[in-house]
């Protein structure tokens, strides 16, 4: 009997808790586009553009890339990946199978990075190399070294989405 009872609370709990992230965590994510100066025009491979700094809400489960430019300065290309969170596992175990598969379907279970989208960007000729700045205005990495890490990934992600990027070499 009590077998039973724990099997059927277990089924209760994967109907109510089916899709966690999706409840948690919504769709999408607000990302913010920040740059050293300020003031860089931002262009994402949406169309969407703003000046830094700005936010936008993107889909958690799409790729992208944004551009910036400013005037004096070195353009810079920054790929966004969409990356699976650690809490798939957990979501599938406690909201069962169907949680999971919604959750992973929707992109409800990634998050985009980097978050903030933050460059440090180089004066026109000077041989510098723009570099990615976390929340702190620590350097991360250079831009080329991250994207060169994730090109390939967001490439496929972004022609999945219908979107055939312009400037596909790693550092554009």
């Amino acid at each position: 009997m009590k077998r039973l009872l724990s099997v059927a609370a277990l089924c209760a709990a994967s109907i109510d808790l089916g899709a966690c992230a999706t409840v948690i965590n919504g769709t999408s994510q607000p990302v913010e586009f920040e740059s050293d100066p300020q003031g860089a025009q931002v262009e994402l491979v949406s169309g969407l553009k703003c000046e830094t700094p700005c936010k936008y809400s993107m889909k958690r489960g799409h790729d992208s890339r944004v551009t910036f430019t400013r005037e004096g300065y070195e353009p810079v290309t920054v790929y966004i990946q969409s990356r699976t969170g650690g809490g798939v596992a957990g979501n599938i175990l406690a909201g069962g199978l169907i949680g999971g598969v919604v959750d992973a379907s929707n992109g409800a279970a990634n998050h985009l990075y980097p978050d903030p989208v933050s460059v440090r960007l180089v004066r026109l000729g000077s041989g510098e190399k723009p570099v990615l700045l976390d929340k702190k205005g620590e350097v991360i990495s250079t831009v080329e070294a991250y994207n060169a890490k994730v090109v390939d990934d967001v490439l496929e992600g972004l022609e999945e989405q219908g979107h055939y990027p312009m400037g596909a070499a790693a550092g554009e």
